[in-house]
């Protein structure tokens, strides 16, 4: 069952992806992160006492609430990196890096869980990387890099603190309740997110938010638990290096709704990109 809810985290996260781009036309997006990491938390908890495994918490020991702490802190980290790269860069150039993930995460799995490459998932690996490679593009339009090239380091770091997400939760996660599991993690990136909104010298805007943009940004934290739910259940069963690329997928739900809702056309160079990310990805499948 474990590929079914990796296919459902995909799904919800590139729903997640459309709801969030609604809520924050005029909302800064480092409040609604924060406001739905809160969304998130209700709902994770929600999950947890609709199921039953509120029971399981007097069985977290130190390890695992370590492992899920440091995930949770990993999360905290990636969007942190990220932020600053995308105040300082295009975004066109600082997301493709950001999901270069997915590679890491392999290889990461590889070296610390001794979870095996094959030549299926080595041939996805240079899928991915020639595809991420293509959809760094500079769009017309699209903002003017302000750093120079010194985004570099801290989109290298959101992909790199992404990849140690999975990892440390897929530790965390051992033996425990996925829902129970997702819902402590989620605790601590709550108080990740709220730290970059006043790190970032934000908190004051909290005065000024659009309320007609308040539900587009809880669906997008309900979507968002939902992915989430869905793949910690999925990394609890089935192997770091499969589960990571299929949540992945959850781009084509995202340029599919961006064409359909936003009218949000991809270029013959992104087009290849995505073909290509597409197709590495289930190559890995195979393997």
């Amino acid at each position: 069952m474990w590929i079914f809810f990796a296919f459902g985290s995909a799904l919800f996260a590139g729903l997640t992806a459309i709801l969030a781009k609604c809520g924050v036309q005029r909302t800064d997006s480092t409040i609604a992160t924060a406001i739905r990491t809160m969304v998130v938390l209700a709902f994770s908890w929600l999950m947890v006492f609709l199921t039953g495994a509120q029971s399981g918490l007097d069985a977290v020991g130190g390890r695992t609430l370590w492992f899920l702490t440091l995930s949770g802190l990993a999360t905290g980290a990636s969007w942190l990196c990220y932020f600053k790269a995308l105040q300082m860069g295009d975004v066109n150039k600082v997301t493709p890096i950001d999901k270069s993930s997915t590679i890491l995460t392999i290889l990461l799995a590889f070296l610390l869980l001794r979870e095996p490459i094959s030549l299926w998932k080595a041939l996805g690996i240079l899928g991915v990387g020639a595809g991420t490679c293509l959809m760094i593009e500079k769009k017309p339009g699209g903002e003017s890099e302000r750093g120079g090239g010194c985004w570099l380091p801290y989109a290298l770091g959101s992909a790199l603190f992404a990849s140690l997400t999975s990892i440390l939760g897929k530790a965390g996660i051992s033996g425990v309740d996925s829902n129970l599991g997702t819902a402590i993690r989620t605790g601590v990136v709550l108080v990740m997110a709220w730290v970059m909104v006043f790190v970032s010298g934000k908190g004051a805007l909290l005065k000024t938010l659009v309320k007609e943009e308040l539900g587009f940004i809880c669906l997008s934290g309900i979507a968002t638990g939902a992915s989430w739910l869905c793949y910690y259940r999925a990394l609890q069963d089935g192997p770091a290096s499969v589960v990571v690329p299929i949540d992945k997928l959850s781009i084509l739900v995202t340029m599919a709704f961006s064409s359909l809702v936003l009218h949000e056309k991809l270029t013959r160079k992104a087009g290849a990109g995505l073909a290509l990310i597409t197709g590495g990805t289930l190559v890995m499948l195979l393997g």
